[in-house]
C-alpha cells in the first residue's frame, strides 16, 4: 500500500492519501485528543505527542502537527500509524460513536424562516463548488447559519489556521456566494 503525501496551504498541516475511501460520506474533525477517542486512527495519530489535529475527509486525512514539531521527523511517523491502520483493516471509529455525522454542520443562529430559499440556495453552493476545492486542500467548509445578510461558516481540517484562509474566505468564497446569492452581504467564519 502507497499512502502519498501533499502539502497544503497551511504549513503546519499535510494532507495523506491512502488511495482508498476513508469515509463513506460527510467528514470528521478532532480538535483534541479527547475527541480523537471516538475513532482508534485518529487516537493513534495524536499519541504521537506531536499532533494537534486530525481531519478525515472522503478520501484523505489532514493531519496538523504541534507548533514545536518537524514534519521531517512526524511525517514518517504519520506515514506507519496510517499503514498500520489501513492494511489491518480496523475499523475508522468506536462502536456506537458518532462516525461521520456533521455534529457541527447544524446551524448555531436561529434563522428566520422566510430565508428557507436562500439558505438552500447557500447550502448548494457550498455543497458543489466550495467544499469541493477546499478538500484539495486538505480541509473543508460547514455551514453554521444565516441571518441579516451574514453567512456563518466553519473552517476544518487544513484550513483552520490556515494563514491564507481570512483570503480564501473574503476573496474566494464570498466572491462566489455573492455573485450567486446578492442577499449575501458577509461571508463570516466561526
Amino acid at each position: 500500500m502507497l499512502i502519498r503525501t501533499e502539502h497544503t496551504p497551511n504549513p503546519a498541516t499535510r494532507k495523506f492519501l491512502p488511495g482508498q475511501a476513508v469515509m463513506d460520506a460527510g467528514s470528521r474533525d478532532f480538535a483534541d485528543a479527547e475527541t480523537a477517542q471516538a475513532s482508534p486512527l485518529a487516537a493513534e495519530l495524536f499519541a504521537t505527542g506531536t499532533v494537534e489535529g486530525v481531519f478525515f475527509g472522503s478520501d484523505f486525512i489532514s493531519v496538523t502537527a504541534a507548533p514545536d514539531a518537524s514534519w521531517d521527523e512526524l511525517e514518517p511517523e504519520v506515514v506507519g500509524v496510517l499503514l498500520d491502520h489501513f492494511v489491518s483493516g480496523a475499523p475508522l471509529f468506536t462502536t456506537g460513536t458518532a462516525a461521520g455525522i456533521h455534529i457541527s454542520d447544524q446551524p448555531h443562529i436561529e434563522e428566520d424562516p422566510a430565508d428557507a430559499e436562500i439558505i438552500a440556495q447557500i447550502r448548494e453552493l457550498i455543497e458543489t463548488r466550495v467544499r469541493p476545492a477546499v478538500a484539495q486542500d486538505g480541509g473543508d467548509i460547514v455551514y453554521r447559519g444565516y441571518k441579516d445578510g451574514h453567512l456563518y461558516l466553519g473552517l476544518q481540517g487544513a484550513c483552520h489556521g490556515c494563514p491564507s484562509s481570512a483570503i480564501t474566505l473574503k476573496n474566494g468564497i464570498e466572491n462566489l456566494i455573492r455573485h450567486y446569492v446578492p442577499e449575501v452581504e458577509s461571508v463570516e467564519a466561526v
